[in-house]
């Protein structure tokens, strides 16, 4: 058992394997409007924390799934047609081509997001509805 153990610690060494509390990481710029953080990515994917002060404005990916969870606050979001309420805890799929927004926060603490992008996201497939 404990040499299953050490062959597992080990694979993960190698494998990219890391750890991010998520809870502990805080925004460079706390008086922008959307602050992002990003804390991983390879080939497939990046990740982001995103803190969201009011609301973001209607945009869809051409190329990219976005998979996105909520870690705090609430607020009003719209994926195609769909409007709803997200809370902490909550999980969305944004597939591409699906215009998305966030509404309105509707807590007094900022919306903090967890958001993924696959592939691989460098921001130039982020296409504003009305710039």
């Amino acid at each position: 058992m404990n040499y299953l153990l050490f062959s597992a610690a080990i694979v993960l060494s190698f494998s990219g394997f890391g750890q991010t509390n998520l809870n502990k990481i805080a925004p460079n710029k706390t008086d922008e409007a959307i602050s992002i953080e990003a804390i991983s990515h390879d080939s497939l994917q990046s990740s982001f924390v995103i803190w969201i002060k009011k609301s973001v404005p209607a945009h869809y990916h051409k190329d990219h799934t976005e998979t996105i969870y909520v870690l705090g606050g609430k607020g009003i979001m719209k994926i195609g047609a769909t409007l709803f309420s997200i809370k902490k805890g909550d999980f969305c799929v944004i597939k591409p081509n699906m215009v998305h927004e966030v509404l309105k926060v509707t807590s007094k603490k900022p919306l903090k997001v967890l958001s993924t992008q696959a592939p691989y996201f460098d921001g130039s497939d982020r296409i504003w509805i009305n710039p």
